[in-house]
């Protein structure tokens, strides 16, 4: 007869009792985002969501990560953000084409349950989700203790809108004479860490807790500045004037985004002249000593939404963008030409 201990999961680095304990805590922050459409509860195989009023409905999906952003979180030992973060990237993907969010559903996968850090991420889904009225209705939290190290985990949002089908936003009636219109970013967003952590961490040997004149805080305050959510002001600007394309600057920067939504033979021609580039970016750039190119490659340089009107929309859209709360500003137009970006330099 063997005398060695029986193995559990638990042994193994899987706590059934912790994952338990976790979804306890949560349950009710979840349901504060619980629209009428919803017709399940917490802990249901899959999520219910009745679709209603809706003549010829198009449903409009995206899935992002929070990608290497995380590695600040856990640097800071600061976890909510990164919750609001993933909400907000992945609602500012479907909105762009006129979508109202519906659903959402969240991944966490952590080397060991830690109830309340996932708690402190479940915060930021919650308050993302309420913002932009999307019914968090599924997820999961997976226990990975062979493939994330301890104090690790990775984030991932899947969310669902829907447009009706006549009110989609494709870019396609852009032409030359249209106006460019740009919504203010909070910062990085979720896009470019790798290059800034590389800068900041490796180069400057800065640590989150390094104050720098500079931005006015800390490394990891301003690198942890939350991905800014336009889902409610272009839902109102949807309403009031018609918009013909909406670029979300992420991965790409300006040039990359806004050639996407662009159709043939229309050049988006854009004067970096017409706003400021925020502090966080100069400084990069400098300590990196990042060519302006690549900068403008790779973060948003202060732009978190581009949105093309036509010239007779353009008041009433800056009217109602900024009686929203942006900060919107005119920062272009569109020109006959290759499809493609232009970045017309600033003034000497």
């Amino acid at each position: 007869m063997s005398d060695k201990k029986p193995l559990t999961y638990a042994d193994a680095g899987v706590s059934f009792e912790a994952e338990s304990k976790t979804i306890q805590r949560i349950k009710d922050q979840i349901k504060t985002t619980y629209r009428p459409e919803v017709l399940s509860n917490v802990g249901s195989f899959g999520g219910l969501f009745a679709l209603g009023r809706y003549q010829k409905p198009v449903l409009v999906s995206s899935t992002d990560s929070v990608g290497t952003k995380l590695m600040v979180a856990f640097q800071a030992n600061k976890h909510d953000t990164v919750g609001y973060d993933i909400v907000a990237h992945c609602g500012n993907d479907i909105v762009v084409q006129g979508a109202e969010p519906l659903f959402f559903l969240d991944y966490i996968g952590i080397g060991k349950m830690e109830p309340t850090v996932v708690e402190e991420i479940m915060k930021g889904i919650v308050s993302g989700c309420c913002d932009i009225g999307c019914a968090l209705i599924g997820g999961e939290t997976a226990e990975l203790s062979g493939l994330y190290t301890l104090g690790e985990y990775d984030l991932v949002g899947t969310i669902v809108g829907v447009v009706e089908k006549d009110a989609l936003i494709t870019g396609d009636k852009i032409q030359p004479g249209d106006k460019i219109i740009a919504l203010e970013s909070t910062g990085l967003h979720t896009n470019g860490y790798t290059l800034a952590r590389k800068i900041l961490f490796d180069r400057c040997n800065y640590t989150v807790d390094t104050y720098l004149t500079e931005l006015s805080t800390t490394v990891g305050e301003e690198l942890l500045k939350p991905h800014k959510s336009y889902v409610k002001p272009i839902i109102q600007l949807r309403d009031v004037c018609e918009i013909k394309g909406i670029a979300h600057i992420t991965g790409g920067g300006l040039p990359g985004n806004v050639e996407r939504i662009l159709p043939e033979k229309c050049k988006a021609r854009i004067s970096k002249q017409n706003w400021d580039v925020p502090p966080v970016f100069k400084l990069l750039q400098r300590e990196g000593d990042v060519e302006e190119t690549e900068m403008y490659r790779v973060f948003n340089m202060g732009v978190g939404i581009v949105i093309v009107v036509s010239p007779d929309s353009l008041d009433t859209a800056m009217t109602s963008l900024i009686e929203s709360g942006e900060s919107a500003f005119e920062i272009g137009e569109i020109v006959s030409g290759n499809k493609g970006v232009e970045l017309c330099p600033n003034p000497s």
